[in-house]
């Protein structure tokens, strides 16, 4: 367990997370502003590439479980990017959730988390956030912990090529002295 808020453990991954996050991104509604479904071997090579990102980083996107039941809801956390962009290197806060748990506020309680996480004990001067613009529920969670649009910093993802639909992302940002933990 890295992290805990008052209904999520926000932790390393397992193996016995496949399942569950293979069954959560094969929901069309949970992928439709990503590139598509996760098979089980790319979820693995996820779960490693994180655990990894947080043994050199001190942060990555955390398996996000239910403390209630120990059910494994998606992930939340920072993520160390440096991709060729102007506001790289940074750290992403970013999360994923299974569609039963959207609209009961945890993606904005674990992401308050691990953005207090990257302030208070990173030591990080700013945290980004950035989605596909068309990306309402998560522009609205990211407005909801005090992020502020660039509308200067939009970019086209360098994971995908610059046609793709889901290319266009809008850049949120949030400085360590704007941040607010309510």
């Amino acid at each position: 367990m890295v992290l805990t808020t008052d209904r999520l453990v926000l932790r390393l991954w397992r193996d016995d997370d496949v399942a569950p996050f293979v069954a959560l991104n094969a929901d069309p509604a949970v992928t439709q502003y990503l590139p598509g479904p996760v098979t089980p071997e790319q979820a693995a090579q996820l779960f490693a590439a994180q655990n990894a990102l947080y043994a050199q980083h001190g942060c990555c996107y955390f398996a996000a479980e239910l403390k209630e039941s120990g059910e494994l809801a998606g992930f939340v956390g920072l993520k160390y990017q440096d991709f060729a962009m102007p506001f790289a290197p940074c750290h992403e806060v970013g999360w994923r959730l299974a569609s039963r748990y959207w609209g009961k506020g945890l993606a904005s309680e674990g992401a308050r988390a691990a953005l207090r996480f990257g302030f208070e004990r990173l030591g990080l001067e700013e945290i980004v956030s950035f989605t596909v613009a068309e990306n309402v529920r998560s522009r609205r969670v990211m407005e909801r912990l005090g992020m502020v649009r660039d509308s200067g910093g939009d970019f086209a993802h360098p994971a995908l090529l610059a046609d793709h639909p889901l290319s266009r992302h809008v850049l949120y940002r949030l400085p360590r002295d704007a941040f607010t933990e309510g």
